[in-house]
């Protein structure tokens, strides 16, 4: 009988072999994370479950083409739902709606059991930084990163002008920046464990846009 201890990377290889013992205990593993994660892209709850579907099967159907040596498993699989829910917003346009923090508790990765410890609290600690931010940036930084929206298209969405969605997205990356990188009485938060990677440590210091955040404006 299949292990519930299985790593991702095991329970992908049986998935891609046909195994439905593997597929249900990964779906159960992720499906929450990968609904989540559709959400705070869309902000509708049906839409994100239509996402989170898609998520799903793309995962089952591409499962063979995982490559363990470009990165982990949950890293793969987010992608895919990150990815399946940014072709459903560019379908039709999503409303505004309230960008979610919680939903990066929910695309956290889950490795093994220390790791996992150590994320949780990487995560918690970056979302209490982006949550003293000052709205306009945190919502700016959020959409960015996990809605995939450009810099044009958050002022669209925002009803402002990209002049300042711009300056908000150079603003909140340099003040989350600088909220990571103050001494703590615990261990800092990587940049890493919220998905902004790519986000923050690109960012030059004179306030340039990321890669991914400000491209296309």
């Amino acid at each position: 009988m299949l292990s519930v201890a299985a790593t991702d990377e095991a329970l992908l290889e049986l998935v891609a072999s046909g195994d439905q013992q593997a597929t249900t205990l990964l779906v159960r593993r992720y499906e929450r994370r990968i609904y989540g994660l559709a959400l705070s892209v869309l902000g509708d709850p049906h839409r994100a479950q239509e996402a989170a579907q898609e998520a799903i099967e793309r995962v089952y159907r591409r499962a063979a083409s995982f490559d363990p040596e470009r990165g982990t498993a949950g890293g793969w699989i987010l992608a895919i739902a990150r990815n399946a829910a940014i072709d459903e917003r560019r379908r039709s346009p999503v409303a505004p709606a309230a960008v979610a923090i919680d939903a990066l508790e929910l695309a956290s990765r889950a490795p093994g059991p220390l790791d996992q410890a150590i994320t949780n609290e990487a995560v918690a600690s970056i979302r209490s930084k982006l949550a003293g931010l000052p709205d306009g940036q945190r919502r700016a930084l959020v959409l960015a990163a996990w809605g995939g929206l450009t810099a044009a298209e958050i002022a669209k969405r925002e009803e402002i002008p990209l002049g300042t969605a711009k300056t908000r997205l150079r603003s909140g990356l340099a003040n989350l920046r600088g909220a990571l990188n103050a001494p703590a009485p615990e261990a800092r938060a990587p940049a890493a464990a919220l998905g902004l990677a790519g986000a923050t440590a690109g960012a030059a210091a004179a306030g340039a846009v990321a890669p991914g955040i400000g491209g296309g404006a």
